[in-house]
């Protein structure tokens, strides 16, 4: 019989903590689900709120709070462009004493904690495919570096709680993600070409869409996440988690446009400042440790992610 435990999930009701809830709750743990909603939404959690294994707080993160648990998954903060460009110092805050928080918690709960840090943490890589040793090559000052920054800052500081205070941690570096319940307005990629493909408005690609990206169907990401915190206490990370399989931007467009049968035309428009040219996980380093990879093929998983849009727009 597997344990029950009491896990706690920092920026529950967003995009990748309702997932996450989903499967823990199905699992049959106690789940808190703990969200300020200014990027995630109570419709992404409703229909877990019967459940008596699933408890819904609201609390900002730059706050301290007390709770007991076994395990804690640190998801919260803002995580696309538009949404933690909005307010800087706030996505820096929730990143850093976010994190302080959380690790002060699990330090004197013994819990295990697990960040979740980011591919932006590389920056705009001179290396290709990116891997966990990798340093980055970051901006400290553009507008992109109250994310970047804060997540770089969020995993030094769980590698300081476990080498000074002894915390079980570990760190997964989360790359481009894509499905069901993404926000309809957060301007990344995906969301954004899907929106405007089901409108029938024109698609807008930056510079020439070569660029390229790779995209993690949900489903996926959040095994890896699971495999992480379940697995052996020595291995901390940092891990890679995304889909290594590489598309241009462009490609994903006319992907899009061919699904849905859009008659949307597509047009270009300046680089936004600091936007990565490449960006693709090498995840050797999670299948040799956790026995993961993605499964989930992007045609598939656009079907599934555009089967959602239609539903809410």
């Amino acid at each position: 019989m597997k344990t029950q435990n009491r896990i706690l999930i920092t920026g529950g009701a967003g995009f990748l903590g309702s997932h996450l809830c989903d499967r823990l709750v199905e699992e049959g743990h106690d789940v808190l689900c703990l969200d300020n909603f200014f990027t995630g939404g109570k419709q992404n959690v409703s229909h877990l709120l019967g459940k008596p294994n699933f408890e819904l707080i609201r609390h900002d993160l730059v706050q301290p709070i007390f709770l007991e648990v076994d395990e804690i998954y640190n998801l919260a903060c803002p995580a696309s462009p538009i949404h933690y460009q909005r307010n800087p110092v706030k996505t820096v805050k929730t990143s850093v004493m976010g994190a302080i928080n959380m690790l002060g918690l699990a330090k004197r709960v013994k819990a295990k904690i697990l960040q979740a840090s980011t591919s932006e943490i590389y920056g705009d890589p001179n290396v290709h495919p990116q891997k966990e040793d990798y340093w980055g090559n970051v901006n400290t000052i553009g507008i992109r570096s109250c994310y970047d920054e804060g997540k770089r800052c969020a995993e030094t500081l769980f590698f300081d709680y476990h080498r000074q205070n002894m915390v079980n941690i570990r760190v997964v570096r989360i790359f481009n993600t894509y499905g069901p319940r993404m926000h309809p307005n957060d301007g990344r990629v995906v969301s954004n070409f899907i929106v405007h493909a089901l409108k029938n408005q024109d698609i807008t690609v930056f510079g020439d869409g070569m660029q390229t990206r790779s995209f993690c169907y949900v489903d996926d990401l959040i095994e890896g996440m699971i495999r992480m915190m379940n697995g052996p206490d020595e291995f901390t990370g940092p891990v890679n988690l995304g889909n290594p399989a590489e598309f241009t931007i462009l490609e994903l467009a006319e992907k899009i446009l061919k699904i849905t049968g859009s008659r949307s035309k597509i047009v270009f428009a300046p680089l936004p400042q600091d936007d990565p040219r490449q960006r693709q996980p090498d995840i050797s380093l999670a299948f040799e440790k956790l026995n993961w990879k993605p499964s989930v093929e992007l045609n598939e998983g656009l079907e599934k992610t555009i089967g959602y849009f239609e539903t809410i727009l």
